[in-house]
């Protein structure tokens, strides 16, 4: 599917299709992030962030981000014009309350029930698992937007073996090669990217994917 900037931005492109004019959505950190710079032509949502922030300005804004000002992952932000801040509590109470229209969160694994495991690398250390378990738990939707494979390996597994995030069951994953809906048969195989076939997909999958008899193409952002 060419280089991983291609992936990525195949990725972020077909998951700003899934969200709505006026949705509030939490975005995390790295290939996430990118969505808010592809949304369709009069589509507008309010980015939160769990350290305090509702109406982050998209990453793609010249000129936009302010070193005051970072999102949930450190990194300089900047703020569209009615945006409001406040405190972590406050934040964490519109996640937890299930007022998050999406999330859009990157995976490490996601297995045949639909759990995402997403906090920890085996074998580096890390700060802990952030906002992921709440926004996973409280969001009315929750989006994985991961590369389908890592240095070969399938990232759709049989199982997670890595800790998971939820034991709830995520809505939709999507990746460089394909857009997957977990349901309570399975996992259902709904669209390939352009040049990618169903072959290719469950090739590089180890969950068994379950396929309808008609396979979408995947349609991107312009």
């Amino acid at each position: 599917m060419g280089t991983e900037m291609d992936e990525k931005t195949t990725i972020a492109k077909r998951v700003a299709r899934e969200l709505r004019d006026g949705n509030l959505v939490n975005l995390g950190i790295g290939l996430p992030t990118l969505v808010a710079n592809y949304l369709p032509v009069g589509v507008q949502v309010f980015l939160q962030s769990e350290n305090g922030v509702v109406g982050m300005a998209p990453l793609g804004i010249p000129g936009a981000a302010a070193a005051a000002l970072t999102d949930a992952g450190g990194s300089p932000t900047g703020i569209i014009p009615g945006a409001a801040a406040f405190d972590s509590v406050t934040s964490f109470c519109l996640i937890r309350g299930g007022h998050l229209d999406v999330t859009v969160l990157g995976g490490l694994q996601v297995d045949e029930q639909g759990q995402l495991a997403n906090w920890m690398v085996p074998g580096k250390m890390v700060p802990g698992m952030g906002g992921a378990m709440d926004l996973v738990s409280g969001a009315k939707r929750v989006i994985v937007a991961m590369t389908h494979t890592a240095k070969g390996k399938p990232k759709i597994l049989k199982r997670c073996n890595l800790p998971l995030t939820s034991v709830r069951r995520v809505d939709l994953v999507v990746t460089e090669l394909a857009v997957i809906r977990p349901t309570d048969a399975g996992l259902v195989l709904e669209e390939v990217a352009e040049g990618v076939t169903v072959d290719q997909v469950i090739a590089a999958t180890e969950a068994t994917l379950i396929v309808p008899e008609t396979v979408s193409t995947m349609k991107l952002a312009a």
